[in-house]
């Protein structure tokens, strides 16, 4: 058979010191993390939570109740919520420019964006109770479970049909039939108009048409595939502004593995589903809806890209690297993550990287991992791995156990150069 060795490009230049390396590494000290679990109550409740599913598989001490929201296990080291060392409950202290994530949500995240770059850094400087980093916060969502969100507008021309066909919708949104015409026409400028009108009207007129749409006009949330959701999101957040976006943003429907790419001033929510989520290390949000927090709104309609497409583009394509490999390389320097397929007569399998930190996440099934220095390190689900630069180029999968379940595995690392250069090289397994 063959042993595949892809090779991620070098993507970050780190000072770290070896030996400190090496000393921890023969305590198995480095290696094993318990990630760390944040409890809002959108979360999926008990054990229909899959954070909660892998955090008590991650660490025997977990106890799961069955009245609790577990919403995120974060796995790096975001101040907000670090890592541990399993074995002597240290924090990981090595600064990552990303965070690993998985979500289980059972009520929407709040519809936002993020700021850019240049953005966040004059957000910061002039507001830092609100924006707290000079940072952008790209992320990427993977789903595990069938997952719903909200991710860009729609195509302009089928917003402007939406509206015609939902009189009290028009009434709030639009000023005179030239927005409209601007809509028919693709341009942006009837977006802009539309979108700033709907947030800017006051809060009566935004129940009055809620209440309106859902006595009169579930037809045409049937004919658009919006009934049951508008139903969910009035019921969870009344009479907020964000149950009247569903009308202008694209609902994304993505099955297990398929992946949305939300970058800088791109509108979007997170509505239902289990998913590995991957996200640059900043809090800054603008939040346009479905929330009881604040909401900038000129810094929003500032910051927004108009821009109107399919929900079918919003589906992130990664590199196919074998039958065994998928790459995510978002446009960012932030991220990038390896997804590990693996069948039960895979015997072995060799990844070989440049020597970059990355976090290792198990989500079903069993390996051993080799890599420098360490050969045996048990991997099954819930296994949460950090590996420091110098834990080598080489990660070994190897099946001891004759295993007869699939395994699957996420690796996020950094991410400057969005290239990959794959070698196979013929290897008899013994």
């Amino acid at each position: 058979m063959f042993r595949i060795m892809s090779s991620l490009p070098s993507i970050l230049n780190q000072k770290k010191k070896k030996n400190l390396f090496y000393k921890n590494h023969k305590e198995n000290l480095k290696m094993d993390l318990i990630g760390y679990v944040q409890q809002y109550d959108w979360g999926k409740i008990g054990n229909d939570s899959a954070v909660a599913q892998l955090a008590a598989a991650n660490d025997p001490n977990f106890i799961i109740d069955d009245k609790s929201h577990y919403a995120e296990l974060w796995m790096g080291s975001h101040p907000s919520g670090q890592a541990k060392y399993k074995s002597n409950g240290a924090r990981l202290e090595d600064e990552l420019p990303f965070l690993l994530k998985v979500l289980s949500i059972k009520k929407a995240l709040s519809i936002q964006v993020h700021p850019n770059k240049a953005e966040a850094e004059v957000l910061h400087k002039n507001e830092p109770t609100i924006y707290k980093d000079p940072n952008n916060k790209p992320e990427m969502a993977i789903a595990l479970t069938p997952f719903v969100g909200l991710c860009g507008f729609r195509p302009l021309s089928e917003i402007r049909d939406i509206i015609l066909n939902i009189p009290p919708l028009g009434e709030l949104a639009v000023d005179n039939s030239k927005d409209l015409d601007l809509l028919s026409k693709n341009e942006e400028a009837g977006l802009r108009h539309c979108y700033a009108n709907l947030m800017s009207a006051d809060g009566v007129a935004v129940t009055k048409c809620i209440d309106e749409i859902s006595k009169q006009y579930w037809k045409v949330l049937c004919r658009y595939n919006v009934l049951e959701i508008f139903n969910k999101l009035n019921e969870d957040f009344p009479n907020d502004v964000g149950v009247l976006s569903l009308f202008f943003l694209n609902v994304v429907h993505l099955k297990p593995g398929e992946a949305m790419f939300l970058g800088a001033n791109q509108i979007h929510a997170y509505l239902s589903g289990d998913c590995v989520e991957c996200m640059a290390c900043s809090d800054n949000v603008i939040r346009a809806g479905l929330t009881p927090k604040f909401k900038d709104i000129n810094q929003l309609l500032k910051s927004l890209e108009y821009k109107g497409s399919p929900p079918e583009s919003k589906i992130f394509t990664p590199k196919r690297i074998d039958e065994l490999q998928l790459i995510f390389i978002p446009p960012v320097e932030d991220f990038a993550l390896i997804q590990l397929t693996l069948k039960p007569t895979d015997n072995e399998y060799v990844l070989k990287v440049e020597q970059t930190p990355g976090i290792l996440l198990v989500l079903n099934g069993q390996r051993s991992l080799e890599i420098n220095g360490f050969n045996n390190l048990l991997l099954k689900r819930g296994s949460i791995v950090y590996l420091p630069c110098e834990s080598g180029v080489e990660l070994r999968f190897i099946d001891r156990e004759n295993s007869d379940t699939i395994f699957l595995a996420y690796i996020s690392t950094p991410n400057t150069v969005l290239t990959t250069n794959i070698e196979i090289v013929e290897k008899k397994i013994i």
